[in-house]
């Protein structure tokens, strides 16, 4: 393949970490990456440039898109802490720090307030320049007669996703119409989940001890909670210490998915925040990755995707066609796809929660707004192979696919026996 490969590579000025292993510095460096699965995708960048393909075209794009940032999931998120916050100053139990905080939260539930679990603005301008840096690297793509459609689940925030990534799509192109649909019809293949999977997922399934007393061994919020608060007593009466760490933790990490300005961060520690992810990253694992005890439940979720992928590309392939197919859907539907695919540093084989982290990051795996490409080309003149460069959030996606090329680059010849004996595998 590198004989028939031209490939000048300049990546974008994405700043999400190449891996996971050093986890604890690329968290030191960018806090905010303790969020996990609430880290941010970057907005701005250079258009996306993987260099040309000498004597190919790009025809068809297969994607599939996690809603932007959102809200916490629901009001009561960021109710919690505050009534704890208001009911301790009602009784004179907060530091000045304590105060503090007590009135920066009531900035963000001016913000927040009825917006639980919705598409904050940065999610939507996320989208629209993902669809941007898509459009202007394949043009082709989306040349006149592109068949383009778009499907999401029902909920708003990816419905939201959808129509601001076909408006990005149409800064480029006002002519582009693109089908959209939002409904269940779409669930089998976008958000599909066993009930084995939902069962193992209780919190009286098999992971949830070693979650457990993981999450109590790396929860310790006695500087917190004297930092925060200035009556022991009344802590030790009224406050659940554990759970108000927890608390603050998700409010804070996902305060960088919101444009209100205020910034919580600094109440944790590095170390804390560290601490508090590996925890959140175990718990996204085991429900939804390649965790051994799931014995694939998880990533068998993800085979009606794989299969749609399939279809969808031999439809187009067959028919001469060229456009897209555009799916939104969540981080639950995501996670378990990269990890069946095998995608480097989207898995892991690791069982105990102390080893994870050395192998596997969510905040690299899944931010918001993560996103799966395969873009296909096809020779200018005469036949040849069909070629498909697979991106994961706009850059390379390597997979042990046999005769693979630079860099996420692979033939379809060799790239389609390896997913379909992924999609259509049986226990």
């Amino acid at each position: 393949m590198k004989k028939l490969i031209c490939l000048a590579i300049a990546l974008a000025a994405i700043t999400l970490p190449s891996a996971a292993g050093n986890a604890r510095d690329a968290v030191k460096e960018i806090p905010e990456r303790a969020g996990g699965v609430y880290y941010a995708y970057p907005v701005d960048g250079a258009v996306v440039d993987l260099g040309s393909i000498k004597g190919y075209e790009p025809f068809y794009i297969s994607h599939y898109g996690r809603h932007g940032s959102r809200y916490l999931i629901s009001d009561n998120d960021y109710e919690r802490i505050i009534n704890r916050l208001n009911d301790a100053h009602k009784a004179g139990a907060l530091t000045p720090a304590g105060e503090k905080l007590r009135l920066q939260l009531d900035t963000i539930w001016e913000d927040a307030r009825g917006r639980g679990g919705e598409l904050s603005p940065l999610g939507a301008r996320q989208h629209r320049g993902i669809a941007r840096r898509m459009a202007t690297a394949y043009p082709a793509v989306f040349a006149k007669g592109a068949e383009v459609t778009a499907t999401s689940t029902p909920v708003m925030r990816c419905a939201h996703s959808m129509f601001h990534f076909i408006n990005g799509l149409k800064d480029l192109n006002p002519t582009l119409d693109v089908p959209v649909e939002s409904s269940l019809r779409h669930k089998i293949y976008l958000s599909y989940q066993s009930p084995e999977s939902g069962a193992f997922d209780r919190n009286d399934g098999p992971w949830y001890q070693d979650y457990t007393r993981f999450k109590n061994s790396h929860t310790n919020p006695d500087r917190l909670i004297s930092t925060i608060f200035a009556d022991k007593h009344y802590v030790d009466m009224w406050v659940d210490q554990d759970a108000f760490m927890w608390d603050l933790y998700w409010v804070a990490v996902d305060q960088q998915n919101l444009d209100n300005g205020v910034d919580l961060m600094p109440y944790l520690t590095n170390d804390e925040l560290y601490a508090l992810w590996e925890v959140a990253n175990f718990g996204f694992f085991a429900r939804n990755s390649s965790y051994i005890r799931a014995n694939g439940l998880h990533t068998d979720n993800a085979k009606n995707l794989l299969r749609h992928i399939i279809e969808n590309s031999d439809a187009y392939i067959a028919d001469g066609r060229h456009g897209a197919t555009l799916r939104f859907g969540h981080d639950g539907n995501i996670i378990p796809l990269l990890a069946l695919l095998k995608v480097e540093g989207c898995y892991s084989d690791a069982e105990r929660p102390e080893d994870l982290s050395a192998e596997y990051a969510d905040f690299y795996v899944c931010p918001m707004g993560t996103n799966l490409q395969f873009i296909f080309f096809r020779p200018t003149k005469g036949k040849g192979d069909l070629l498909v460069r697979v991106l994961h959030n706009e850059q390379p996606a390597v997979m042990p696919v046999a005769n693979a090329g630079e860099k996420g680059l692979y033939r379809w010849n060799d790239l389609r026996p390896y997913l379909t004996s992924l999609a259509y595998a049986e226990k």
